[in-house]
């Protein structure tokens, strides 16, 4: 396991957008549709724009239909914390980083069956794509 990020909230504001910043630190949601992920198929690693860490696989992306890049699976369970998350009047399981506790979005369990059942659906700003062909 990596060693814990730890950052002030100025910090994180002088690293991160404005967007990433309200969905990473302040649990924020971006719009479906419209971050730059949803159809991107390029193989590689996709890694906690915050932090850096290995989040997902592209061979585990999938086509949900929801708007925001969705996952059946994480690279290592380790790499990612499970929280439930009540708010809105809804029951979800949030998914934060585990190395820096940045909110990346929340799984659920209409994932593809052939698969693990899950969906991670992330939002496209917590994430930064590594190509497969870069070092």
């Amino acid at each position: 396991m990596s060693e814990k990020v730890v950052k002030t909230d100025a910090e994180w504001r002088a690293e991160l957008t404005p967007e990433q910043f309200a969905v990473l630190r302040q649990h924020a949601t971006e719009r479906p549709f419209t971050g730059e992920y949803v159809n991107a198929k390029t193989p590689g690693t996709y890694l906690c724009a915050a932090c850096g860490q290995p989040l997902f696989a592209s061979d585990t992306k999938f086509e949900s239909g929801t708007g925001w890049p969705s996952f059946w699976d994480v690279i290592d369970q380790g790499n990612v914390e499970l929280r439930q998350d009540n708010a809105y009047g809804m029951r979800r399981t949030e998914i934060l980083c585990s190395r820096c506790g940045s909110h990346l979005g929340h799984v659920f369990e209409d994932g593809p069956r052939e698969t693990t059942g899950l969906r991670y659906c992330i939002n496209s700003v917590a994430l930064k794509l590594k190509p497969e062909d870069q070092p």
